[in-house]
Protein backbone atom coordinates (compact mmCIF):
# COMPACT_ATOMS: atom_id res chain seq x y z
CA UNK A 1 0.00 0.00 0.00
CA UNK A 2 2.68 2.34 0.73
CA UNK A 3 4.44 1.46 -2.97
CA UNK A 4 0.86 2.74 -4.04
CA UNK A 5 0.50 5.99 -2.31
CA UNK A 6 4.11 6.73 -3.55
CA UNK A 7 3.55 6.42 -6.98
CA UNK A 8 0.40 8.22 -6.33
CA UNK A 9 1.54 11.23 -4.73
CA UNK A 10 5.25 10.92 -7.24
CA UNK A 11 2.35 11.29 -10.06
CA UNK A 12 0.40 14.13 -8.61
CA UNK A 13 3.79 16.13 -7.84
CA UNK A 14 4.66 15.54 -11.71
CA UNK A 15 1.39 16.87 -12.73
CA UNK A 16 1.50 19.73 -10.71
CA UNK A 17 5.50 20.33 -12.35
CA UNK A 18 4.20 19.94 -15.74
CA UNK A 19 1.25 22.53 -15.17
CA UNK A 20 3.55 25.08 -13.15
CA UNK A 21 6.20 25.19 -15.92
CA UNK A 22 3.08 25.05 -18.60
CA UNK A 23 1.50 28.25 -17.43
CA UNK A 24 4.21 29.79 -16.39
CA UNK A 25 7.42 29.61 -18.65
CA UNK A 26 7.52 31.45 -22.12
CA UNK A 27 6.79 28.99 -24.84
CA UNK A 28 3.30 28.46 -26.20
CA UNK A 29 3.68 29.86 -29.26
CA UNK A 30 7.38 29.87 -31.18
CA UNK A 31 8.39 32.13 -34.42
CA UNK A 32 11.32 32.11 -36.12
CA UNK A 33 14.05 34.52 -35.12
CA UNK A 34 14.08 33.03 -31.27
CA UNK A 35 10.64 34.89 -30.78
CA UNK A 36 8.28 33.24 -28.05
CA UNK A 37 4.71 33.62 -27.00
CA UNK A 38 3.59 32.52 -23.80
CA UNK A 39 0.33 33.18 -21.89
CA UNK A 40 1.38 36.42 -19.69
CA UNK A 41 4.27 38.16 -22.84
CA UNK A 42 5.70 38.69 -25.80
CA UNK A 43 9.38 38.06 -25.67
CA UNK A 44 12.29 38.59 -28.48
CA UNK A 45 15.37 37.79 -28.39
CA UNK A 46 17.86 41.10 -28.24
CA UNK A 47 20.70 39.96 -30.05
CA UNK A 48 22.32 43.37 -29.93
CA UNK A 49 23.06 43.10 -25.82
CA UNK A 50 21.47 38.94 -25.33
CA UNK A 51 18.62 39.42 -23.51
CA UNK A 52 14.95 39.18 -23.74
CA UNK A 53 12.51 41.96 -24.48
CA UNK A 54 9.55 41.27 -23.10
CA UNK A 55 5.86 43.07 -23.35
CA UNK A 56 2.52 42.45 -22.84
CA UNK A 57 0.04 39.96 -24.46
CA UNK A 58 -2.64 41.46 -26.72
CA UNK A 59 -6.36 41.70 -25.03
CA UNK A 60 -7.76 38.91 -27.00
CA UNK A 61 -10.82 37.02 -25.09
CA UNK A 62 -9.57 33.66 -25.49
CA UNK A 63 -6.01 34.36 -24.77
CA UNK A 64 -7.65 35.60 -21.23
CA UNK A 65 -10.00 32.22 -20.81
CA UNK A 66 -6.63 30.26 -21.73
CA UNK A 67 -5.10 31.95 -18.97
CA UNK A 68 -8.29 31.87 -16.33
CA UNK A 69 -8.15 28.39 -17.02
CA UNK A 70 -4.80 27.68 -16.78
CA UNK A 71 -4.68 29.03 -13.54
CA UNK A 72 -7.59 27.45 -12.06
CA UNK A 73 -6.34 24.19 -12.93
CA UNK A 74 -3.40 24.98 -10.59
CA UNK A 75 -5.52 25.88 -7.93
CA UNK A 76 -7.41 22.45 -8.54
CA UNK A 77 -4.17 20.20 -8.29
CA UNK A 78 -3.00 22.09 -5.47
CA UNK A 79 -5.87 21.97 -3.30
CA UNK A 80 -6.26 17.94 -4.91
CA UNK A 81 -3.05 17.28 -3.41
CA UNK A 82 -3.61 18.88 0.05
CA UNK A 83 -6.75 17.57 0.16
CA UNK A 84 -5.22 14.20 -0.81
CA UNK A 85 -2.83 14.73 2.54
CA UNK A 86 -5.64 15.73 4.51
CA UNK A 87 -8.04 12.60 3.58
CA UNK A 88 -4.74 10.45 4.02
CA UNK A 89 -4.31 11.46 7.81
CA UNK A 90 -7.85 11.72 8.96
CA UNK A 91 -10.20 9.74 7.25
CA UNK A 92 -11.34 5.89 8.25
CA UNK A 93 -10.01 3.14 7.06
CA UNK A 94 -11.98 1.63 4.03
CA UNK A 95 -12.53 5.22 3.15
CA UNK A 96 -12.63 6.31 -0.53
CA UNK A 97 -10.78 9.62 -2.33
CA UNK A 98 -13.73 11.16 -3.93
CA UNK A 99 -13.42 14.29 -3.01
CA UNK A 100 -9.59 14.21 -4.05
CA UNK A 101 -10.13 12.37 -7.50
CA UNK A 102 -13.04 15.16 -8.16
CA UNK A 103 -10.62 17.63 -7.83
CA UNK A 104 -8.26 15.95 -9.91
CA UNK A 105 -10.78 15.62 -12.95
CA UNK A 106 -12.00 19.21 -12.79
CA UNK A 107 -8.20 20.20 -13.47
CA UNK A 108 -8.54 17.34 -16.32
CA UNK A 109 -11.11 19.07 -17.66
CA UNK A 110 -9.54 22.69 -17.08
CA UNK A 111 -6.35 21.56 -18.68
CA UNK A 112 -7.56 20.55 -21.61
CA UNK A 113 -10.18 22.83 -22.15
CA UNK A 114 -7.32 25.74 -21.95
CA UNK A 115 -5.38 24.04 -24.23
CA UNK A 116 -8.09 23.23 -26.77
CA UNK A 117 -9.06 27.22 -27.14
CA UNK A 118 -5.68 27.53 -27.55
CA UNK A 119 -5.25 25.56 -30.56
CA UNK A 120 -8.61 25.69 -31.96
CA UNK A 121 -7.96 30.21 -31.89
CA UNK A 122 -4.32 30.77 -32.45
CA UNK A 123 -4.75 32.46 -35.37
CA UNK A 124 -7.09 34.92 -33.45
CA UNK A 125 -4.62 34.90 -30.70
CA UNK A 126 -1.86 35.59 -32.39
CA UNK A 127 -3.49 37.98 -35.38
CA UNK A 128 -0.89 40.80 -34.70
CA UNK A 129 2.15 38.70 -34.45
CA UNK A 130 3.93 37.50 -38.33
CA UNK A 131 2.71 34.27 -39.93
CA UNK A 132 4.25 31.35 -39.59
CA UNK A 133 5.70 29.28 -35.83
CA UNK A 134 4.54 26.48 -33.93
CA UNK A 135 3.33 25.70 -31.01
CA UNK A 136 5.56 25.51 -28.23
CA UNK A 137 6.43 23.24 -25.59
CA UNK A 138 4.45 24.56 -22.61
CA UNK A 139 1.51 24.08 -25.22
CA UNK A 140 2.99 20.52 -25.22
CA UNK A 141 3.27 20.10 -21.22
CA UNK A 142 -0.23 21.08 -21.32
CA UNK A 143 -1.18 18.40 -23.36
CA UNK A 144 0.65 15.62 -21.50
CA UNK A 145 -0.81 17.01 -18.61
CA UNK A 146 -4.25 16.57 -19.49
CA UNK A 147 -4.22 12.81 -19.82
CA UNK A 148 -2.27 12.23 -16.67
CA UNK A 149 -4.67 14.80 -14.51
CA UNK A 150 -7.00 12.23 -15.94
CA UNK A 151 -5.66 9.16 -14.79
CA UNK A 152 -4.67 10.47 -11.55
CA UNK A 153 -8.37 11.32 -10.59
CA UNK A 154 -9.59 7.76 -11.77
CA UNK A 155 -6.89 6.38 -10.19
CA UNK A 156 -8.20 8.61 -6.79
CA UNK A 157 -11.95 8.08 -7.20
CA UNK A 158 -10.71 3.72 -6.65
CA UNK A 159 -8.10 4.47 -4.50
CA UNK A 160 -9.35 3.19 -0.55
CA UNK A 161 -7.54 3.49 2.10
CA UNK A 162 -6.13 0.78 4.03
CA UNK A 163 -4.22 0.31 7.11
Amino acid sequence: MSLLLLVVSALHILILILLFIATLDKSWWTLPGKESLNLWYDCTWNSDNKTWACSNVSENGWLKAVQVLMVLSLILCCLSFILFMFQLYTMRRGGLFYATGLCQLCTSVAVFTGALIYAIHAEEILADRPSGGSFGYCFALAWVAFPLALASGIIYIHLRKRE
